[in-house]
């Protein structure tokens, strides 16, 4: 019950009511305080007005004017003269005299609050005008036992009233919430978990009515939302289709190549002296054709295996990547140079960690070599606190700018003329796998560079 909205707001506002109720609490028993003690005054001038009519009354009667007055004795001073009217035995000495002529507020919640905490039965002189300007003040004694009494049941009438007033209130105010805010509230909640299940359903698309200005805007907003998931999931949804579809004619696509670059190598052997002009253009065309095939094959997976991590020494897989760069690289001006020792451990996916390096490898070589000058390929490492760093580093031409905006995209990131722009994205995700990053450090005509950073974990 607490836990829900409605439960909630029915504590606060029975806790709010009661606080408000108790800072009204002192100042209500002050006033009955003072009412109380005036009544007591108005009792006693009344009881006087007997001694007044007859001068002389017995003992018995003068007793039972006071008890009925709820005094001890009465004094009444009238023409300047302080006259004893009523009187009888005080049983004790006066402790504190209260004048209940003009008596400011504060002076009125200070004496109810020592009075309400002060439990022993004490003798008070209580000074005040009479009534009808029947002389010119009247002074009584009496107990503050019946006072205080008097006061504990009046506070838990207020008490009791104001439980039974917070209460009441609570309830309307629940009840108009339930209606104003958690009926609208539950409303979206019921369209969230259906939509949930079901987003291509158009039923469980929620259709504004608030009438809550705030609660309006929200569903305003969820619609909008909702309508814009929905789109996306669509497009995602034919996208991935269209994958299927792009990865299933690549794989034929590539068969059917395949046999086509078999017979271009035997083109190639021809004496024609216009084959032999055109031959190496078709070869390139095809081995373009093949490797955008394979690219896209590669990158068309639903999604790459999660890596095996284990302790590898690094140094091995460089120079597996390397010497197959090398082969690639065979009749190119391309020198490579490793700058890691055979005891730098890390802790990663060892097949990997040799695509990451083979695609920055080959987009490095392809690069110098497109350039048409010498270029050197530096890999290189070191190790910071948490984690292991490997640079990839070349003097090629670097990145023209339109590569740099769509780096790590596929099929945008390319940076020479023929590429697909997708052995950046490939090495970005598979180091996303190892909870690691992808950077260029800097590129321009002296060259480029990419960190590898591959966070340590534990070992």
């Amino acid at each position: 019950m607490l836990r829900s909205l409605s439960g909630r707001f029915f504590l606060l506002t029975m806790i709010f009511v009661m606080l408000a109720e108790v800072l009204l609490f002192v100042p209500s028993v002050a006033r009955f305080r003072e009412s109380y003690l005036l009544a007591r005054l108005e009792r006693a001038q009344i009881a006087s007005l007997v001694l007044l009519a007859d001068d002389m009354i017995s003992p018995e009667l003068e007793q039972e004017l006071l008890t009925n007055a709820g005094v001890f004795n009465v004094v009444l001073r009238r023409d300047a003269v302080r006259q004893l009217m009523l009187s009888s035995e005080i049983p004790g000495i006066i402790s504190a005299t209260y004048d209940l002529q003009n008596p400011s507020f504060l002076e009125l919640i200070r004496d109810a609050t020592l009075r309400f905490l002060d439990t022993e039965d004490r003798v008070i002189r209580v000074i005040g005008a009479p009534l009808r300007d029947a002389g010119l003040l009247i002074e009584i004694t009496t107990d503050t036992g019946s006072l205080r009494d008097a006061m504990i049941a009046y506070g838990v009438r207020v008490l009791v009233l104001s439980m039974i007033i917070s209460g009441f209130t609570a309830i309307l105010l629940l009840a108009s919430v339930r209606v104003i805010l958690v009926k609208p509230i539950l409303q979206v909640v019921t369209y969230m978990k259906g939509y949930a299940r079901a987003p291509e359903d158009a039923r469980n698309m929620i259709r504004p009515s608030a009438r809550v200005t705030e609660l309006r805007e929200a569903e305003e907003a969820l619609a909008s939302l909702q309508s814009q998931l929905t789109s996306a999931l669509r497009q995602k949804e034919r996208l991935s289709q269209l994958g299927e579809a792009v990865a299933k004619v690549s794989h034929d696509l590539r068969n059917i190549l395949t046999t086509a670059q078999l017979f271009t190598d035997r083109i190639e052997t021809s004496q024609d002296p216009i084959v032999q002009r055109m031959a190496p253009k078709l070869v390139q065309s095809i081995a373009r054709a093949v490797s955008l095939t394979e690219s896209t094959l590669a990158f068309g997976k639903a999604e790459e295996p999660s890596p095996n991590l284990r302790q590898m020494a690094l140094a091995e897989v460089v120079r597996d990547v390397v010497e197959s760069e090398r082969l690639a690289a065979v009749g190119q001006s391309v020198d490579f140079v490793t700058q890691v020792p055979d005891q730098f451990v890390i802790r990663a996916d060892a097949e990997q960690v040799f695509r990451i390096l083979s695609n920055l490898l080959r987009n490095a070589r392809q690069a110098i070599v497109a350039s048409g000058r010498p270029g050197v390929i530096t890999i290189a490492v070191h190790e910071v606190h948490s984690a292991w760093c490997i640079e990839v580093s070349d003097t090629g031409p670097g990145m023209p700018q339109i590569a740099q905006e769509h780096l790590f995209r596929p099929f945008q990131g390319s940076g020479r003329k023929g590429g697909v722009g997708l052995g950046l994205a490939i090495a970005a995700e598979l180091l996303k796998g190892h909870g690691g990053t992808l950077t260029l450090q800097h590129t321009g005509a002296e060259g480029s560079s990419f960190l590898i950073s591959l966070p340590k974990g534990a070992l």
